[in-house]
């Protein structure tokens, strides 16, 4: 971990005087000038260099420093002289997006690792980081094993800001506990920042409770330690089950955009979400914007959604093209559970459809990923011509955690609720055609709760 993080909360007060329009900056000797030459500060790492998509040919790193900086990755394979490495092209990162950056390290080889280390203004600054691209297997052997961790709701504490009495924060541990289980991949699962109401009124303010949720100096570790991808809810799109009346989607989705580095944003191409997907290795992951295009039940006179017509078709589309053995949905709120209730899939009619398209297209292989809850547990749907689809929902890694097992979920899998701080493990392994998924959930200090393994043949 960078030794500079400890000073984070100092700065981040200063955070909070940014002007997003032009490349002011504070404490600097940049006057007005955007040119490049004028990044002539020594920056501090205000957090990262965090490792985003990484391909069989390319790894996308953000990085996020404390002033107006010219930022690029020098990278070099491992067991390779060092003075043999290559640079990114720069970026200048500025006031406009609170001085962080996505660089793109490209021309990798598949299934090599390699070192990289950010260079801002010329100078190196910061830990270095290891990055391994994905294997090209296709053709060649079984697939990878590989370890994907998911978790949702990272409320931090921030006393000045947050409602009066106790934190509901805390337990920052759980980072650590994910960091040392050695995952290959991360997936958030929504509710990865929660705006406060001071936030939600300006785009600095997004900008500010991205920057201090991402500085958690016990976050550091994992943001650095393997690739992460991101889904959204509604504490980091806006107000408390906020949708798309919310008149400021323009500015959560480009907030959403600067702080994580997925592979792209939009599905289908293009769509006004920030959804995407990815294959790694050879499981299929489906990230799906919950909030772009969500209508509140209580609306009377118009249809009820949560995806939208498009992204709903391209979802069908794209399950029923894919022929990985688990296809892997991650969505902010709950899917199966069939109770109608707070913001439950089971309150629109779009949970159906997806199901009935599901048995129509004869789909196998379905897993939903959901958060929001702030209690974790496990459903499963066997649908008449045989195919099974499970909803696991991982929640909470920080915030505060209840007790939901006296919903009356009919889907629910027995023993499987855990009203605590948590996370998931889920292990794929096996040859290409009987591969599991065992999936592991632990406490926030890595102990082990529960399990389930589910083999892609019985699904």
């Amino acid at each position: 971990m960078n030794k500079s993080i400890s000073v984070i909360y100092f700065l981040l007060s200063t955070f909070m005087i940014l002007n997003v329009t032009g490349c002011k900056q504070y404490a600097s000797t940049c006057e007005t000038s955007c040119e490049p030459s004028c990044c002539t500060k020594n920056p501090i790492v205000v957090s990262g260099p965090m490792l985003g998509h990484v391909s069989m040919r390319s790894a996308n790193v953000w990085a996020q420093v404390d002033s107006k900086s010219d930022l690029a990755m020098m990278y070099w394979e491992m067991g390779v002289e060092e003075a043999n490495s290559q640079l990114t092209e720069s970026v200048v990162a500025t006031s406009a997006t609170a001085f962080s950056a996505k660089l793109e390290i490209a021309n990798l080889e598949p299934g090599r690792e390699y070192q990289a280390v950010l260079f801002a203004n010329g100078g190196a600054l910061g830990d270095t980081i290891s990055i391994t691209t994905q294997t090209l297997w296709d053709y060649r052997m079984d697939p990878p094993d590989f370890k994907a961790v998911v978790g949702s709701c990272v409320f931090v504490n921030d006393s000045i800001y947050d409602r009066p009495g106790k934190g509901y924060g805390g337990e920052y541990k759980v980072f650590d506990a994910i960091t040392d289980v050695e995952p290959d991949m991360m997936l958030w699962l929504g509710d990865n920042v929660y705006l406060r109401e001071v936030d939600f009124q300006s785009y600095s303010g997004y900008l500010y409770r991205y920057t201090h949720t991402r500085a958690l100096p016990e976050m550091q570790g994992l943001l650095m330690a393997c690739p992460n991808y991101a889904i959204w809810d509604d504490h980091d799109f806006g107000p408390n089950d906020a949708d798309m009346s919310w008149i400021h989607r323009d500015w959560a989705q480009e907030a959403f955009r600067t702080f994580w580095a997925n592979p792209s944003y939009g599905a289908p191409s293009g769509a006004d979400n920030v959804g995407s997907a990815f294959r790694f290795n050879d499981v299929e992951f489906f990230l799906l914007d919950n909030r772009s295009h969500r209508i509140h039940p209580n609306n009377r006179t118009q249809d009820l959604k949560v995806l939208g017509d498009a992204q709903l078709d391209w979802l069908i589309a794209a399950l029923n093209k894919s022929k990985a053995p688990f296809k892997m949905v991650a969505l902010g709120g709950q899917f199966l559970n069939d109770v109608a209730k707070h913001e439950n899939m089971a309150n629109y009619p779009e949970r159906q459809e997806i199901i009935d398209r599901i048995e129509e297209e004869h789909i196998h292989g379905v897993i939903f990923l959901t958060g929001d809850r702030h209690c974790t547990d496990m459903s499963r749907l066997e649908l008449e011509g045989g195919a099974v689809i499970h909803d696991l929902t991982v929640s909470p890694l920080t915030s505060g955690a209840y007790d939901n097992s006296k919903e009356n979920n009919t889907l629910r899998i027995e023993g499987t609720t855990t009203p605590q701080r948590n996370f998931a493990e889920l292990n794929f392994s096996g040859p290409r055609k009987d591969r599991s998924c065992e999936i592991v959930i632990k406490d926030n200090e890595g102990v082990k709760l529960w399990s389930k393994t589910l083999k892609s043949k019985e699904l």
